[in-house]
């Protein structure tokens, strides 16, 4: 009979990896201020349809989402050119 033999490759050296960077990746900004805009309105139409909030609300409460994505983008690319500079 013929016998075959598999030849494993040896595992390679754990030093001869190149080094991971650390830290945090970038922001997209247009994702973040659409992302919380999203959820602030989802919540908005989730608060009317359970009734906590009544029509009436509706007319000063629909902005706010649009408010606090915008104000989070412009936080967000103060931090990120104050990064690059």
């Amino acid at each position: 009979m013929n016998e075959q033999t598999t030849v494993i490759p040896p595992l390679p050296d754990e030093a001869a990896e190149s080094p991971q960077r650390g830290g945090l990746h970038p922001v997209n900004i247009g994702h973040l201020v659409m992302g919380l805009a999203f959820t602030g309105l989802l919540t908005v139409w989730a608060l009317f349809v359970s009734g906590t909030v009544p029509q009436d609300d509706l007319r000063w409460l629909l902005p706010v989402p649009w408010l606090v994505g915008g104000g989070a983008g412009l936080v967000a690319a103060v931090l990120t050119q104050r990064k690059r500079l």
